[in-house]
């Protein structure tokens, strides 16, 4: 027993770091140009949030939640667990954020947004606009192909960062369990970027941790 503290996260990887990232081209090869789609939906989401009305959020939950669902099998069912038996589980966690993100856009007392103000509001803005356009710059700055970066809409990470800092401009008590399946996922990926020593680990964990400050802060105010 006392041998199992022996381990780290690092011998539980299944992978590399370079099997990893050749992971990401090889999604990104099979589904073009599906990536011009879902980065044209980032742009209406930080429209439509900027301008919120009822009719709006259901928008920006509609399109939360096809992404999830494709994700959760397009990504993780299909791609990812082909590395990592893990996956096959993580998808149906994904599924479930699709249909939560369903169930609050189709509630009577819809967990609304507010009208953008300075300061925080600003933040998660801007965090959604990072999530959107600024994230595939990452692996650009790592040394990867444009081929290899990561998409929002089409890979977990930046649309996980771009869910958490849009419910994080939310009404309602329902946006701490719309956050929960993101951040963890968050974490998550920044341990297994950890494990295989990338530099980008710490985006992710800090883009969802500045999410819950948010969320926080319009609570307090």
């Amino acid at each position: 027993m006392s041998e199992l503290w022996s381990y780290s996260l690092s011998d539980f990887q299944l992978f590399s770091l370079r099997v990893y990232y050749r992971l990401f081209e090889l999604h990104n090869n099979a589904l073009w140009p599906v990536q011009v789609l879902t980065i044209g939906l980032g742009l209406a989401m930080l429209y439509l949030v900027a301008r919120p009305t009822p009719a709006r959020s259901r928008m920006i939950f509609a399109i939360l939640c096809a992404l999830w669902l494709w994700i959760a099998w397009s990504f993780f069912w299909e791609r990812y667990a082909t590395i990592n038996w893990l996956a096959t589980y993580i998808a149906p966690f994904a599924a479930m954020q699709g249909y939560l993100l369903l169930r609050a856009g189709a509630m009577t007392s819809l967990p609304d947004f507010a009208e953008p103000r300075q300061g925080w509001d600003a933040a998660a803005h801007g965090l959604l606009a990072f999530a959107v356009v600024g994230y595939p710059f990452i692996a650009l700055a790592m040394g990867r192909p444009w081929s290899a970066v990561e998409v929002f809409g089409i890979t977990p990470d930046p649309t996980a960062i771009a869910t958490v800092a849009v419910v994080a401009l939310a009404r309602g008590r329902i946006r701490w369990l719309l956050m929960l399946i993101p951040g963890l996922w968050c974490v998550m990926t920044g341990l297994t970027l950890w494990t295989m020593e990338a530099n980008e680990f710490f985006v992710a964990p800090v883009c969802a941790l500045t999410a819950g400050v948010i969320a926080l802060e319009r609570v307090r105010r």
